[in-house]
């Protein structure tokens, strides 16, 4: 049974459909100051050795070392740098405050070469990573934060993090755990058995308002309606969801920290040897939490609740209600410490509504109309007013999708040409080249 959208049938959609013109290229290991090695690719233009601005263009798991953005902006003069963070393709144990040093020597890298100017993009994932990374960046050692949202010392403090010069969000999506927020499915009833539902909060029976599509593909769907006491209903029990998870996540933590106190006490060498190797194990464990059922979200099938001009389902398939069952969605696998820093949109600090109020750079805020997980009034608008920055420029594509990508088969994407008609302009009447 295919459910996966036809967008990903070709391959990922944000990579370059093109390679630019001319173009040098290098492929880098970049070491951050936690000492976790990260990739990157550095694209540069052979007749501007000496840029004065640089892009960086990174997703806490996607590959953006292709990205659909660099072309055009190599072929103007720029340098881009298209960044992995530690854990390319797989976010298990990705947690936001480590993954910002990623940025941070990608960031550095260009500065120390001369850039005189960094401009972030970020796009999805990219924007809330890239915002955490600045409002983070903007303060001084020894006001960042000292502790993850499991209780982790971080980095942060200690090290060089170089504020960006502007910043681009190009279908950015308000935080990774703000998105499960309102994807988590709340008529899971049991984390442990997840075939157990609760009809009174499930989406996909008809008698809440859904109506079944006939077609695998999604081409005869018709679009649901949900009456507002259910949709208040479902939000609530969605929250409540993540507060059992996040509850979990901190009983496994301290389980772990009871361990290592343990191991601590000076008596520890006096206990038998098996119940030291008991101790040892529990300290070193890290459990793994899967969460069931993440593609839940109203408005994949519900165009009333905040109507744009999006297809029916989303960005990963036209059939929400039986993706909901496979093991293709967001936040499917997470560490404990990866859950509360990453996926819990009631923990993570990763949150663009708190990020955005304290970033004073330029700012470009680029909304695809047809974008199948970030809605205008739920998303866009209200990130684009929380920016504090004085130049800020929101433009809106009322006909593209989520990455830009074209009608699936065609070779060219239009789209993509007319948001870097946009974006080209923008970094170059600010910064030069």
């Amino acid at each position: 049974m295919q459910l996966i959208s036809k967008t990903y049938w070709g391959g990922a959609p944000m990579n370059m459909r093109r390679a630019p013109k001319e173009f040098g290229l290098e492929s880098l290991i970049l070491k951050a100051q936690d000492f976790r090695e990260h990739r990157a690719l550095v694209w540069t233009n052979p007749k501007n050795p000496k840029p004065k601005t640089g892009v960086v263009v990174m997703h806490p798991r996607g590959d953006f070392s292709h990205h659909y953005v660099i072309p055009r902006l190599v072929e103007a003069g720029v340098a881009v740098v298209g960044g992995n963070t530690r854990n390319p393709n797989n976010d298990t144990t990705t947690v936001h405050e480590e993954i910002v040093l990623d940025v941070a020597s990608c960031v550095a890298l260009l500065k120390h070469r001369g850039v005189k100017n960094v401009v972030l993009i970020g796009n999805s994932g990219g924007g809330p990573l890239n915002g955490f990374y600045q409002a983070q960046a903007r303060k001084a050692k020894g006001q960042r934060l000292a502790k993850t949202p499991g209780g982790r010392r971080t980095w942060l403090n200690d090290a060089e993090m170089i504020p960006a010069d502007g910043l681009i969000y190009l279908s950015s999506h308000k935080g990774e755990g703000m998105i499960m927020n309102e994807i988590i499915d709340p008529s899971v009833v049991d984390e442990t058995r997840p075939h157990l539902t609760d009809p009174d909060l499930d989406m996909y029976d008809p008698k809440n308002g859904f109506k079944i599509p006939g077609a695998l593909d999604g081409a005869d769907a018709r679009w649901s309606e949900y009456a507002p006491e259910f949709v208040a209903r479902f939000r609530a029990a969605q929250i409540e969801r993540i507060k059992r998870i996040d509850a979990t996540a901190r009983a496994m933590i301290a389980e772990n920290e009871r361990a290592e106190a343990l191991h601590s006490d000076p008596d520890f060498k006096k206990l038998p040897r098996e119940r030291q190797t008991e101790i040892l194990r529990r300290e070193a464990f890290e459990p793994v939490i899967t969460i069931y059922r993440t593609m839940a979200n109203l408005h994949y099938v519900a165009q009333h609740l905040d109507p744009s001009a999006r297809d029916y389902g989303s960005i990963f398939s036209p059939r929400p209600d039986l993706m909901n069952w496979k093991f293709f969605g967001f936040g499917r696998y997470a560490t404990p410490h990866a859950w509360l820093s990453t996926w819990s949109g009631l923990s993570s600090f990763a949150n663009q509504l708190h990020d955005l109020p304290q970033i004073e750079e330029p700012s470009l805020f680029i909304n695809a109309g047809k974008d199948q997980e970030i809605f205008p009034k739920t998303d866009a608008i209200p990130m684009f007013d929380a920016i504090r920055s004085k130049d800020k420029t929101y433009v809106d594509f009322p006909n593209a999708r989520h990455y830009f990508e074209p009608e699936f088969g065609a070779k060219d994407a239009p789209d993509v040409d007319k948001v870097m008609d946009v974006i080209v302009p923008w970094v170059l009447e600010r910064f030069g080249v």
